[in-house]
């Protein structure tokens, strides 16, 4: 089974190409943090090439820039090349079968503080009822 799961962050800009036949591929990195400190107390970090395929390469190369927090889940995948010079190179990369977006900007922090306020103004203000005003129900007409 080739299964991985990766949360991390975008490197850069990610870079949404097409193929002759007209299928969008969509390439960026992944910064991943790993679960421990090293011996200077700092946390390292994994950079992994990530590709997507077709409509969810639009989508990552639409919503996603450098610093977009996501999620996904795809295959690992090694293939090997030779580069102008004729030396043989090995690349090794994941292949997103699905992305999850955790926050595609630097400024979606403050959003949905945004969005909250303006759907507070929009609800109707509701009238303030006095403890007083309250009656008990009686619960054996309820049909439950």
């Amino acid at each position: 089974m080739n299964k991985c799961i990766l949360v991390g962050n975008l490197t850069r800009d990610p870079e949404l190409t097409q193929t002759n036949s007209g299928i969008s591929c969509c390439k960026f990195t992944l910064a991943v943090n790993r679960n421990y400190v090293n011996t200077n107390g700092e946390r390292e970090a994994d950079f992994i090439n990530i590709v997507t395929w077709r409509g969810l390469a639009d989508n990552c190369g639409k919503y996603l820039s450098k610093g977009s927090k996501i999620a996904l889940c795809g295959q690992i995948q090694t293939r090997s090349y030779e580069d102008k010079d004729g030396n043989k190179r090995f690349v090794t990369e994941v292949v997103a079968d699905d992305v999850e977006f955790i926050n595609t900007s630097k400024n979606d922090a403050a959003e949905p503080k945004q969005a909250a306020q303006t759907e507070q103004m929009a609800q109707p203000q509701r009238k303030q009822v006095a403890m007083n005003e309250l009656k008990p129900v009686d619960d054996d007409g309820l049909p439950f």
